[in-house]
């Protein structure tokens, strides 16, 4: 992610540019949409946990966007700080020194939505 691009401005312009999906192949995304409200559903896990796994599968896979998406997620199920960070350690060692990288990325993203509040 360019360092000039906020992690909002991030998933607003990914929301914006996945608009043509929803169009054109509208049963892909529609099939998406319910995998991850399966996927997201409370279970024997919560959804803030389940939340936490996808944040740490982004830090791994380096994606930006999963970055900004997951974390304004976390800050609305309420994720301290200290449950951030301590995933973060789990994605680090997951995913070695290109996932060290995107751990600050995540991080950045987290304290961006938490300010926004």
């Amino acid at each position: 992610m360019s360092a000039t691009t906020s992690y909002t401005d991030l998933t607003r312009n990914v929301s914006r540019n996945l608009t043509p999906l929803r169009t054109h192949n509208a049963d892909v995304m529609q099939g998406f949409g319910a995998l991850s409200k399966a996927a997201l559903a409370p279970g024997a896990l919560d959804e803030k946990t389940k939340e936490l796994i996808a944040m740490a599968i982004g830090v791994a896979n380096r994606c930006d966007a999963c970055l900004g998406f997951h974390a304004k997620a976390l800050v609305r199920l309420g994720a301290t700080a200290e449950e951030f960070r301590e995933m973060l350690g789990v994605a680090v060692y997951m995913g070695g020194g290109p996932s060290l990288m995107y751990a600050a990325n995540a991080l950045a993203a987290y304290e961006e939505f938490s300010a926004a509040g």
